[in-house]
């Protein structure tokens, strides 16, 4: 039978676009191995070996000069805080995602700044003057240094324009030498890339002195890719040689809201109680930020330790992005020191979007690290109509808040009131400040904002909180640009949705003494959250050798709607291990790749990655071949 017109040009256009789409998907590849490539080469310019961790500020520094950028104290301080001990080449990769190269016109438009006649020239005493005086403050010897350059200094002034120049030359011939050095040296070049790898020796452990009875040692064949697909690996890795390989499948039916007897909080109405809410935030490179906290147990007691999505105002017509979110805690013990502390155990029973442990703890100061895997919380490309209307002028002249910014600044302000006492103390509202703006308020600044906005017991109500943004917009005579960074770095898009954050409540009840619980710091996971979520996996997972590779483990845990696949490395030498999903179905990976490729360090474990339904509703499927890549 003969083809319409009609459907021939449909096919057409079904063709271009595909072929579009794999280019698109092969450009946008090509731009992540190029970008990885000149990670390494810088970071290799320093270090011996991708899974040598930066140990200090003058490496961090160092490092992203070979990298092409100029850090300032301020911006390496941003990166290596008073909690940090090492930075590892993921993390490298991450502040370069960050910290963009400065441009020529960039520097060009600072230095305008200066040379308001916009003559091309600065006078070195005014040079002088602006550097040894302003922001991060250079010495004279130092200023001295940039003056006495012949190549770009004349007659007592400073060509920026040739300094500009300069700067980029010298910034790319950097790149350029670390590039050609990782080039020449082939042991380097066959390297691949870094990874999150955990190794046993520090803190947490894992066992290694005997086989699991879980372990199975059968042969498991890799299934074949899906023919037709041209699908590549998030880092490049030569994965045509995969030698050894072993697949895990689990079929699993529509999620149900799993009820366990072990949490009834209705049921310890007689129990001591504390309670604290906290938040997930989504950065601009994907990685995930939240609350920490500190629970103090005054003695042994059977406690009861929930989290859960926190249930805020819902607007019709408007979908609850975060209430999906996964969300776990992890309990660990604090001993001599921080660095050094114990898994207790998580959260692994649940009741509807409820997750919670019961057991008995003794007495001492716990940590509890809250946990989501990244698979529902994740950067979203959404098709934005228009902008909410924030402020607006009354009748009188005078600027006052839309009701839809009230509602979203009431919802804020419910999320950031974390002992929910319906006001926000001087250490709840800078963890506010540290999120929105980097900065903190001290107590000067504190008494100012007593002075002008609605406070009880030198707390902030709601209605001073709402005061305090009418302020802004007033500062600024209207202009929203500051509420909108606000209301961005707090996870709303322009349609002031919450889409990129995900509010928590976690509720502690403890039969025999009252505990107490209290957030610390408000950052990304840590090494002891990813050892945590390590060992929880290798403890209760099933664990899999892979055929023809005993030092190789695939453990594989599956708990509440969350699958998790850690990889063991026993042998003494890093390992490149290739990962495929393509024959799951209704699958959703933290990873956001169906192929991957992962490096773990020698004698370390890792997690592969997270896996949870796309589709609730329906069964899922999940078949994961984990290969060797020789």
């Amino acid at each position: 039978m003969a083809s319409s017109p009609d459907s021939n040009t449909s096919l057409s256009v079904q063709k271009v676009t595909r072929s579009e789409s794999s280019q698109a998907r092969k450009s946008q590849h090509a731009e992540e191995a190029i970008f990885y490539m000149n990670c390494r080469a810088a970071y290799l310019t320093v270090l011996k070996s991708s899974l040598e961790n930066i140990k200090s500020k003058e490496q961090l520094s160092l490092v992203l000069q070979q990298a092409g950028r100029n850090p300032s104290q301020k911006t390496v301080n941003k990166y290596w805080t008073s909690q940090t001990t090492t930075l590892n080449f993921d993390d490298f990769c991450t502040i370069l995602k960050k910290e963009k190269p400065a441009t020529k016109t960039e520097l060009l438009e600072a230095f305008g700044k200066i040379d308001t006649d916009n003559t091309g020239y600065i006078l070195h005493d005014e040079l002088y003057k602006i550097l040894t005086t302003r922001g991060e403050k250079m010495t004279l010897d130092e200023v001295s240094t940039i003056t006495k350059q012949a190549d770009f200094n004349c007659r007592g002034k400073l060509d920026y324009n040739k300094f500009c120049d300069l700067y980029m030359t010298t910034s790319e011939q950097c790149c350029k030498t670390a590039r050609e050095k990782l080039e020449v040296d082939n042991r380097l070049k066959q390297q691949q890339f870094g990874s999150q790898a955990e190794t046993s020796s520090e803190g947490i452990t894992v066992p290694v002195s005997k086989p699991s009875p879980r372990i199975s040692r059968k042969t498991d064949h890799k299934l074949a890719p899906t023919k037709g697909d041209s699908r590549t690996p998030s880092r490049p890795s030569s994965a045509q040689s995969c030698k050894a390989s072993i697949s895990t499948t689990l079929s699993l039916g529509a999620s149900s809201n799993r009820s366990t007897k072990l949490i009834e909080p209705d049921t310890m109405k007689e129990w001591h109680c504390a309670q604290s809410k906290g938040c997930f935030y989504l950065e601009e490179d994907g990685e995930i930020i939240s609350h920490k906290y500190k629970l103090n147990l005054p003695q042994r007691s059977t406690v009861c330790i929930t989290i859960k999505p926190l249930n805020i105002r819902q607007v019709e017509g408007k979908s609850c992005h975060w209430l999906s979110v996964d969300t776990a805690l992890y309990i660990l013990k604090e001993n001599e020191t921080q660095e050094n502390l114990q898994l207790v155990s998580f959260t692994e029973q649940q009741n509807k979007e409820m997750f919670g442990w019961k057991g008995e703890l003794g007495s001492g100061i716990y940590w509890l690290l809250p946990f989501t895997t990244g698979c529902r919380l994740k950067k979203v490309k959404a098709q934005m109509t228009g902008e909410a209307k924030l402020v607006y002028r009354g009748e009188d002249g005078e600027l006052a808040l839309t009701k839809e910014f009230r509602a979203a600044l009431s919802d804020i302000f419910e999320t950031i009131d974390l002992d929910g006492n319906g006001l926000l103390s001087l250490e709840e509202y800078n963890f506010f400040e540290l999120r929105t703006s980097g900065e903190k308020c001290d107590e000067e600044a504190w008494a100012v904002c007593k002075e002008n906005f609605d406070m009880k017991k030198n707390e902030l109500t709601r209605q001073g909180f709402m005061d305090l943004n009418l302020m802004e917009a007033n500062d600024r005579e209207g202009d929203p640009s500051d509420l909108w960074v606000t209301l961005l770095s707090l996870g709303y898009n322009k349609a002031l949705e919450m889409t990129e954050a995900c509010p928590f409540v976690i509720d502690i009840y403890a039969e025999k003494c009252k505990p107490r619980i209290k957030a610390i710091y408000l950052e990304a996971g840590s090494s002891q959250l990813n050892r945590a979520v390590c060992k929880s996996v290798v403890n209760k997972g099933e664990a899999k050798v892979m055929d023809g590779c005993e030092n190789i483990i695939i453990y594989t845990y599956k708990m509440g709607r969350r699958i998790t696949s850690v990889i063991e490395n026993k042998s003494e030498n890093k390992v490149i291990i290739h990962v495929n999903n393509e024959q799951s179905k209704n699958c959703l990976s933290n990873r956001g790749l169906t192929v991957f490729a992962v490096e773990v360090a020698p004698k370390s474990t890792m997690v592969s990655q997270h896996v949870m339904p796309l589709n609730e509703q329906e069964e899922w499927f999940y078949n994961c071949v984990h290969s060797l890549v020789r």
